[in-house]
């Protein structure tokens, strides 16, 4: 395989932009750092975390958190609230577990959606974060750039990969794959 453009022009690392399977996403996935802070801002003014640093409202604080979304809200490590963050932090949460069989898919268009608002709002910063911050939360911020910013989901695991190491389950990466397609569809029709 040679290399490709994508929409962006940019080139795909001998990945089919459009038609990427999961053995090619988890090779390039596995390329690069394979280690990970606290925290890594992976998008202007989006920082994706663990639960150590949602734990840390004072090093939020200083990092200028505005948002929260947590990728494994009720959970018993990531028990985040409202009432935790307090009345500076607007939060939201998705109850997502980090299995294969887990349907994240339906968090993709809401959680895109409370991201996008969050960044278009004048000098907000937000932070998802899930356990460990590489798979739950990962997806989401994948999602949203291949929602808002049409990014392919190569391009989006690139983009990522530049500041922090990522690496969704497999389930997640099929239900990336079937947006990746249904988006690329639908850009072709209009």
């Amino acid at each position: 395989m040679g290399s490709h453009k994508s929409s962006n022009g940019e080139n795909c690392l001998s990945i089919p932009c459009e038609s990427p399977n999961i053995e090619q996403l988890e090779d390039m996935l596995h390329e690069g750092q394979l280690s990970c802070n606290h925290v890594d801002e992976v998008w202007p003014n989006l920082f994706l975390g663990n639960m150590y640093m949602s734990h840390d409202r004072y090093g939020l604080w200083r990092l200028g958190i505005t948002h929260v979304l947590n990728a494994a809200h009720g959970k018993m490590c990531c028990k985040g609230s409202d009432d935790f963050y307090g009345t500076t932090v607007k939060y939201y949460g998705v109850a997502a577990n980090d299995l294969p069989t887990f349907d994240m898919s339906v968090f993709f268009y809401p959680s895109s959606k409370y991201i996008h608002q969050a960044l278009s709002t004048a000098g907000a910063k937000i932070f998802v974060h899930c356990a460990v911050g590489v798979s739950r939360s990962a997806t989401l911020v994948l999602a949203y750039l291949m929602i808002y910013h049409d990014y392919t989901l190569v391009d989006a695991i690139q983009k990522v990969k530049e500041k922090r190491w990522i690496f969704p389950n497999r389930g997640f990466l099929r239900q990336l794959i079937t947006l990746n397609s249904k988006l690329q569809r639908k850009s072709q029709n209009e």
